[in-house]
């Protein structure tokens, strides 16, 4: 019965958008604010008929209905309920989920909405239909999950998930990415709103803030789960490949980075108006861009689905005509938008916050280049040629360090022009910091130039931080508060300041994970069961494989003993496993980790005679990746808070 409901619903849904954009579109032009009102009912209404069409396919999966054709493709009898419910796992089932979130956060907007911004909400409603209209019609017409099989095709079992996805962090990896990429559409409508109109003040970046906050912070998450689920996945020792899939949740990211840091000038100063429409508006194109490239076939990835022939076609039309309308408003709007004021000196906040637009993106078009290369070339030319990590590396490095130094010079900079009297004293204990650390890294018998200039950039960043809060902090000591007192009142005060500062030290943190993967030692050997191998100040002792049985799949796990100069550390148990259905080999690596380094192996192979041939990461402050992580969930729980709020609400209610 749900299955049904879900089926009918999902059609219905694209007509009441379609009607919700239209009457929406027209209550503005024609002034009528119950045309506006009926557009607003019908996005509730296509918000509930999507999400009982999610509920439809959840029933689907859960009663193994393997008559519809993305029922039998990704799913099985044997398969886990908890993965079962993951409908993201295929094609028909992510887009899905694209569409009905877009349809929540429409239905947000519109109940946030009721009473303000009267003006710009039929535009707004009107863009975000547009965008539900044309996934709910992909949806429906040419990846429909309720597609049913043909007479004589349906089997007592499906052929299952990929393995490589039945993982932890693959439950919650792609909806958290799916947040932040159509997070976005919801400042991208209110901007474009705002070129309709014309009321191109602050009201619509600051109406959709928290909004784009929260929208950069999941696409953030999205991207640390993609590189731990990579990590204890797929068994290579890494967690960052430059894929192109990769990549294409990096790009929006980086262009939100900019906007979140370019539009605190247009409220200091009211500079910036063009480039914040545009920044705004390049983040949410690089959003579908990038569910363009994941789902068309046009780049090769494990993470990618596969070809899709003319529907690829037709998605990358869409990202056109979305980014070309959107500057088609801009250039009409350019006029009215150049401000009056000017930059008054390069050594200034403002000043370097515009350096620091300009690096994001150059570090993004490093990115777009070198991902897209590839296929640009195999089009021109018939061959592709690939470009790997190393391009990456060696240009994006030196963007990435200047971004570093200006991350840690903006918090020290005065606003408007700087003298040169504060410059020396704000930078003195920044720049002892990090010529201290530079000089004790060379001193240790480091010679490599990217580990000593990123560690000794997070040193200058980590002091300006220190410095920063120590200021504030004494400053309210001053006064008979406690130091930690002091601190919890900096962050009610200026939480947006001394919050965005717990985000600088995650990246602090991550970078230093970073720095250390210049060392990362990769080693093979095949040894015999009680032979030992010395590596990196490690003993593994393989001690014996055994057989693994299980009714999806087959395989061996090896026991070895691991030692750390002489010391025992424990038992590793790396797995090798193929799979039944799939027909798909993976590995299950085995890790031993510390704060300075992870022991990580792989059981590459297994020989009749039982020996193992045995494949051992040695990787160097990769723990602190992970650290920043979870830093950088703090840091922005602290900036979205509603600390302000509740003691305005405090004051208003005394």
């Amino acid at each position: 019965m749900l299955v049904t409901l879900g089926q009918f619903a999902l059609p219905l849904a694209v007509f009441f958008a379609l009607y919700a954009g239209v009457a929406a579109a027209l209550g503005a032009l024609r002034g009528q604010p119950q045309l506006v009102r009926s557009a607003e009912r019908a996005v509730i209404a296509v918000f509930a008929l999507l999400a009982l069409a999610m509920l439809g396919v959840e029933a689907a999966l859960v009663g193994d209905r393997f008559d519809l054709r993305f029922v039998q493709q990704i799913s099985s009898r044997e398969q886990p309920l908890i993965f079962k419910l993951a409908l993201w796992g295929g094609q028909a089932g992510s887009l899905l989920l694209w569409t009905f979130m877009l349809g929540l956060m429409s239905f947000l907007v519109v109940i946030q909405n009721r009473k303000r911004n009267r003006n710009l909400m039929p535009w707004v409603i009107a863009v975000m239909m547009i965008n539900v209209v044309f996934f709910g019609t992909i949806v429906t017409l040419v990846s429909n999950p309720y597609e049913p099989l043909a007479a004589g095709q349906s089997w007592s079992s499906g052929q299952g998930m990929n393995p490589l996805l039945q993982h932890p962090a693959m439950l919650i990896h792609p909806p958290v990415l799916y947040t932040g990429f159509i997070g976005f559409s919801v400042p991208f409508a209110f901007a474009a709103a705002a070129l309709i109109t014309g009321e191109l003040g602050t009201t619509w970046f600051e109406t959709t803030r928290r909004w784009t906050l929260t929208a950069w912070f999941f696409l953030g998450c999205g991207l640390m789960l993609g590189g731990r689920w990579a990590y204890e996945v797929l068994g290579w020792g890494g967690y960052w490949a430059w894929d192109p899939v990769e990549n294409s949740s990096l790009m929006p990211w980086l262009a939100g980075t900019a906007f979140l840091h370019s539009v605190m000038i247009q409220e200091k100063r009211g500079m910036l108006k063009i480039w914040n429409f545009a920044l705004i508006g390049l983040a949410y194109s690089l959003c579908v861009f990038g569910t363009f490239l994941t789902r068309s076939g046009v780049v090769q990835s494990v993470h990618a689905f596969a070809n899709a022939g003319w529907f690829g076609t037709l998605f990358l039309g869409y990202v056109g005509v979305l980014a070309f309308g959107y500057a088609a408003l801009l250039i009409r709007r350019v006029p009215e938008l150049r401000s009056q004021t000017r930059l008054d000196s390069m050594v200034s906040r403002e000043a370097s916050f515009l350096l620091n637009n300009y690096a994001f993106l150059a570090l993004l078009a490093i990115v777009f280049y070198g991902t897209l290369y590839p296929v640009v070339s195999e089009a021109i030319s018939g061959t592709k040629v690939q470009i790997g990590p190393p391009f990456f590396q060696r240009y994006a490095g030196p963007v990435a360090i200047f971004l570093l130094f200006l991350t840690g010079v903006g918090p020290l900079v005065a606003w408007r022009r700087a003298t040169w009297v504060n410059l020396r004293k704000s930078f003195l204990w920044p720049a002892a910091v990090s010529a201290a650390t530079a000089l004790a890294l060379v001193a240790f018998g480091m010679r490599r130039f990217y580990p000593i200039a990123f560690l000794s950039m997070c040193a200058f960043v980590a002091g300006t931080i220190t410095e920063e809060y120590w200021r504030g902090a004494r400053a309210r000591m001053r006064h008979g508060e406690s130091f930690v007192t002091a601190l919890v009142q900096l962050l009610r005060r200026n939480q947006r300041r001394y919050g965005g500062y717990v985000v600088h030290l995650a990246v602090i943190l991550m970078f230093i994970g970073f720095a250390g993967a210049t060392f990362n030692l990769e080693e093979t050997k095949l040894l015999a069961p009680g032979e030992k191998w010395d590596l990196a100040g490690y003993t593994v002792e393989y001690r014996q494989a055994r057989p693994v049985s299980h009714p999806h799949y087959a395989g061996a796990v090896a026991r070895l003993a691991l030692y750390e100069h002489g010391k025992p550390i424990g038992m590793l148990l790396p797995e090798k496993r193929m799979y039944f259905q799939q027909e798909q080999p993976t590995t299950i690596p085995a890790v031993s980790s510390g704060l300075s380094e992870d022991f990580y192996v792989i059981l590459a192979g297994l020989e009749p005679d039982q020996r193992a041939a045995l494949k051992v990461y040695v990787n160097p402050l990769v723990n602190w990746i992970w650290i920043g992580g979870f830093v950088f969930v703090f840091g922005n729980t602290l900036l979205l808070w509603p600390l302000r709020a509740r003691e305005k609400a405090g004051r208003e209610a005394a």
